[in-house]
């Protein structure tokens, strides 16, 4: 049995270069997710489509959850955009405002609220949209509402 003896000096040494090292390195892969989540949310809020689409991985994934036609898995870029743009036709959807943006290693989420108005029905909703960031792209994304409801109300019947 080979026994090594590290003194502690050696030790923390070794520890003051690996954990600045490591921190920085999810560092930058958390602040490269909030720069792409931050692009995505500035041109969300001015309606810049072409800057939106190309921040959508290919195999991008859109989730809505309760009872409405629209829940369910919706798996690739040209099937979520068609359910997006779906929405819009619909609804008039309209970005009221974002609330808030947050980034880890692999998410991000924005906080936001949204106005849909369809069949002389108008709605208000407060949402949560968690991303997961794939290859530099918004790869996945679930769709959290308030109020599931009042989602599921509004979409009844189209």
């Amino acid at each position: 049995m080979v026994s090594v003896r590290v003194s502690a000096f050696a030790f923390f040494a070794v520890m003051l270069i690996i954990l600045p090292l490591a921190s920085a390195i999810s560092s930058s892969k958390r602040d490269e997710n909030e720069a792409i989540i931050k692009r995505y949310c500035e041109a969300w809020k001015k309606s810049d489509l072409p800057t939106m689409l190309g921040l959508y991985h290919d195999e991008f994934v859109l989730r809505y959850f309760g009872r409405s036609p629209l829940a369910g898995e919706h798996r690739g870029k040209a099937a979520a955009l068609g359910v997006l743009a779906k929405v819009q036709k619909l609804t008039n959807r309209q970005l009221l405002e974002i609330r808030d943006v947050l980034a880890s290693d692999d998410h991000a989420i924005v906080i936001a609220r949204e106005r849909f108005e369809r069949d002389g029905m108008r709605l208000e909703a407060n949402r949560i949209f968690v991303y997961r960031i794939r290859d530099g792209k918004l790869g996945e994304c679930w769709v959290y509402d308030e109020d599931q409801r009042a989602i599921d109300e509004f979409w009844k019947g189209i």
